[in-house]
This record gives C-alpha cells, sequence and structure tokens, in this order.
C-alpha cells in the first residue's frame, strides 16, 4: 500500500516539476541553497559531507537517480530522522533541489 502511494505522489512530482522548475525566482532559488545548507546540513553536515545522515555531494548521489532522491525529500526515510518535506515544498521546489544536490560544488 505505502508502495503504491509513493508510486503515485512521485508521478505527480514528475508531472508537474517539468512545467514548474523554470519558474522559480532567483531569490526562492537562494532561499533554497540556504535551506540546503542551513536545515539539511544540520543533519548531513554543513558542508553535506555526511554527519546524522549521509553525505549529499554530487559524489554521494552519483549512482542515485534523481527520481529516488526526489522521492526521497519528498517523502522522507521511514525509520530514520529524515522527514517528509513535501507539506512545505512544491514539487518545483523539491526537483530543484534534487537538482542542486546533484551537482552543488561551486554553486554556493
Amino acid at each position: 500500500m505505502r508502495e503504491s502511494l509513493m508510486l503515485i505522489m512521485l508521478c505527480a512530482l514528475t508531472a508537474s516539476a517539468g512545467a514548474n522548475a523554470d519558474r522559480l525566482s532567483v531569490q526562492r532559488q537562494q532561499e533554497l541553497k540556504d535551506l540546503v545548507h542551513q536545515d539539511c546540513g544540520s543533519c548531513h553536515g554543513m558542508r553535506l559531507t555526511g554527519g546524522l545522515g549521509p553525505a549529499l555531494t554530487p559524489q554521494a548521489l552519483q549512482g542515485k537517480n534523481h527520481e529516488f532522491v526526489t522521492a526521497t525529500i519528498s517523502e522522507g526515510r521511514l525509520g530514520t530522522p529524515m522527514p517528509p518535506w513535501r507539506s512545505l515544498l512544491s514539487a518545483s521546489e523539491i526537483h530543484w533541489i534534487a537538482d542542486y544536490l546533484k551537482g552543488w560544488e561551486g554553486k554556493r
């Protein structure tokens, strides 16, 4: 049941993000960068190299596809401290963060 729900939500996220990803303002992109480095960094390390949670560097995420990263951000990880962000971030924002994490070096 949970897997079906996650698949439905992932499909909805994927469908809506393509249309909206380019609509994030420069200001919102900076806010999302700050969120990643401050909020996510509180568990994943301030340099995103790992801590309570795993590293979120492009190298660490190299084997993870975009759908996996967006689903993890959106749904969290059951049985871990990783919370779901879907109620706080839009699908476009979640996709933007996933893209940012996959190639963030030199962008801060």
